[in-house]
């Protein structure tokens, strides 16, 4: 894990018409192949968060800052749309709850996992068709699979289409917003393990966003729990569901246990 940090927030906040706070003065920093798992029943502020996180929801206050490359760190929201547009297609990916927001339904398998890579200037048709046959075999998907539109694959294997679309590129930050969601317990259980060693074996970043222990067990080495826009408790993953200490990370906790 390098010493010098990928991702910085620095206290975010922000807050919605009408007074309503989504997050209030979070702060954390990311390094590179570190995964961290944001956790917090509905309402609690993570998905507001991850929109700051992203570029997608500009902080009322506070700033994020990432490490572009040969530029060093810089603030997500003082760069332009189509610099943040461009890490978007290279240095980021959003793996989101329903893989259809992180698809394109009309195009095939392979096109969707192809465009990605010709985004970042691959051309030739033979080496795409290649790499994409490469990637849905990582996921599992069948190689006679590639020329078949997503909306004909399962929950599962369009979560899985979806990361491969994502992973092609080898990102250096994955943003995860609940990958599990909506999935029957045992997909989940097999998308999990396969998930954690792409992780694991590509060495990219994450931000895990959900609301399910046994996923930030999985994936995640830090663990900030939140409520009501706030981060109440963070550490060590194992530490923080081992030996919670906050009310509210031990009433999460329990509830788990108990379930």
């Amino acid at each position: 894990m390098s010493d010098a940090p990928l991702l910085e927030a620095e206290g975010v906040s922000h807050t919605y018409a009408g007074g309503q706070v989504g997050c209030a003065d979070v702060g954390f920093t990311l390094y590179p192949g570190e995964v961290l798992g944001i956790v917090g029943e509905s309402g609690s502020g993570k998905s507001t968060l991850l929109s700051c996180l992203s570029g997608a929801l500009p902080p009322s206050r506070g700033r994020v800052r990432f490490a572009v490359r040969g530029q060093g760190m810089q603030d997500v929201f003082k760069l332009s749309e189509p610099e943040r547009r461009l890490l978007m297609r290279t240095d980021w990916g959003i793996v989101h709850q329903n893989p259809r927001d992180g698809l394109r339904m009309s195009v095939s398998a392979g096109g969707n996992v192809g465009e990605r890579l010709m985004a970042v200037g691959a051309r030739h048709y033979g080496d795409i068709r290649s790499e994409a046959l490469d990637w849905l075999g990582r996921v599992e998907i069948d190689a006679e699979r590639v020329d078949h539109l997503p909306r004909t694959f399962s929950g599962g294997m369009q979560q899985r289409t979806q990361i491969a679309r994502i992973l092609v590129s080898q990102p250096r930050l994955v943003f995860m917003d609940e990958p599990t969601g909506g999935l029957d317990v045992s997909v989940q259980a097999r998308l999990l393990d396969l998930l954690r060693g792409l992780v694991r074996d590509l060495g990219v970043a994450a931000v895990v966003v959900t609301h399910d222990l046994a996923v930030v067990r999985l994936l995640s080495d830090r663990l900030m729990v939140m409520r009501q826009g706030r981060v109440v408790e963070s550490g060590l993953t194992d530490q923080v569901l081992d030996d919670p200490q906050h009310p509210y990370s031990q009433l999460l906790v329990s509830s788990v246990l108990q379930a």
